[in-house]
């Protein structure tokens, strides 16, 4: 059941690629998802880009911090960051990526 929105009720399919990145003492953190050619941003796509939506039986998680990516004046990707600033946020980001990883088929690389 875990899935991300660009726009309310509308299911993004192209999985992302992400990056975390987290403090030492880990009371703060970003994601960063990058989405190469998503369906948001297809021609045909009516709806306007409000945010990113992390949606599962939890509840969801949202950023508004989504930027476009443009070559040649077409568009090409869409990047996304999440904000984490407490261990809460932190867990909860983690059980919504699980979720999302093992519908999606994505695995972790620590560094």
């Amino acid at each position: 059941m875990a899935h991300i929105e660009f726009a309310r009720g509308v299911k993004e399919e192209i999985v992302p690629d992400v990056r975390l990145t987290r403090s030492k003492d880990g009371t703060n953190g970003r994601a960063i998802f990058y989405f190469e050619k998503p369906n948001a941003l297809e021609q045909d796509f009516a709806e306007e880009i409000t945010g990113m939506y992390m949606i599962d039986e939890e509840g969801e998680l949202v950023t508004r911090e989504v930027k476009g990516k443009f070559v040649n004046g077409q568009p090409e990707a869409l990047e996304a960051i999440l904000a984490i600033k407490s261990v809460a946020e932190w867990d909860r980001f983690m059980r919504f990526m699980e979720r999302y990883a093992q519908e999606n088929g994505l695995g972790f690389t620590k560094a």
